[in-house]
């Protein structure tokens, strides 16, 4: 990309689109054309067409989604199935119609069978089954990356996809009601915390295993990828390393100075038994993680204290 090359980051406000424009600003990229989600109705066809005639931007990272937990994905089924791909068609076609030099789709680890084999990679998509929680986003992120697959069959467009593990970091979603585990949990550990709790509910039996990538990791793995990645295959973004959700609790509770309890809720489904990405072939391409786990949850614990998140 073009230091001077306009880009539009759909989904800018969200923690990965914010995450990405953060790194480019770093990288010395100038040119952002921008739109909140009151501003521009991404699953209003004329009016994203209307946008991208007008504004013409040259790449576009498409991290616009209908995002959530076990809780939101199960609860709301048909919203994230209708909204996840009315969003991303409205914009993958209106790219081709305009002639985006590129488009970056950015999908989900949930694309994988629920017992693929471990670690998964990019091979495994529709091999098996789904897990059955969240279905739905999973077959809105498929049909994407299938339609990223086709208009590059189809029209020649420079359309790539890439898989981002379970993500946390600056500018998370802390509600309870949708956010994903880490957020959750720090949430959960800090109000304890300061109420003088004596004892945290997990969800589940804590047995699960979970990867994590910090946000920032993901932003500067998306802006290498569209500098350096032109192939079809879609590409997992990821740690390459997981550990179980009672692991990941015990440590964020030593972060927040939590003193109680850890007590599981088994009547909570646990979801799939481990998600643990296979990146083989983005460690091929000379791109691997730098933000290890404590870290980066200190880091969004600074960030949650600092009050920049999404606690309603």
């Amino acid at each position: 990309m073009e230091k001077q090359a306009k880009i539009y980051i759909a989904g800018h406000n969200g923690m990965v689109g914010s995450a990405i424009h953060r790194k480019l600003l770093a990288d010395g990229y100038t040119q952002f054309v921008m739109r909140s989600s009151q501003e521009l109705d991404l699953k209003n066809q004329a009016a994203v067409f209307e946008f991208f005639a007008t504004e013409k931007p040259e790449y576009v990272f498409l991290a616009a989604a209908k995002v959530g937990g076990i809780v939101a994905n199960n609860n709301f089924r048909a919203e994230f199935i209708y909204d996840n791909i009315t969003m991303q068609n409205n914009i993958i076609h209106a790219a081709y119609m305009n002639q985006v030099k590129k488009l970056m789709f950015l999908g989900s680890s949930c694309i994988y069978p629920k017992l693929a084999p471990q670690p998964m990679c990019e091979d495994a998509l529709l091999t098996g089954l789904l897990e059955p929680t969240n279905e739905p986003y999973a077959i809105a992120k498929i049909s994407g990356i299938k339609m990223c697959e086709a208009y590059r069959d189809q029209y020649a467009c420079n359309f790539i996809s890439v898989m981002p593990t379970n993500l946390y970091g600056t500018n998370d979603n802390y509600n309870l009601q949708d956010s994903h585990v880490l957020p959750a949990l720090i949430r959960k550990f800090h109000e304890a915390k300061i109420n003088g709790n004596p004892s945290v509910e997990i969800w589940g039996t804590g047995s699960p295993k979970r990867e994590f990538l910090h946000a920032d990791d993901l932003a500067d793995a998306c802006v290498f990828l569209m500098n350096n990645y032109n192939d079809k295959p879609f590409v997992n973004i990821g740690s390459g390393e997981d550990i179980s959700i009672k692991e990941v609790a015990l440590l964020i509770k030593d972060i927040v100075g939590y003193t109680g309890n850890l007590v599981f809720d088994t009547t909570k489904p646990d979801g799939t038994p481990r998600k643990l990405m296979d990146v083989t072939r983005l460690h091929k391409l000379g791109w691997k993680h730098k933000i290890k786990l404590e870290e980066g949850l200190k880091l969004a614990y600074q960030d949650f204290l600092n009050g920049r998140v999404r606690k309603s």
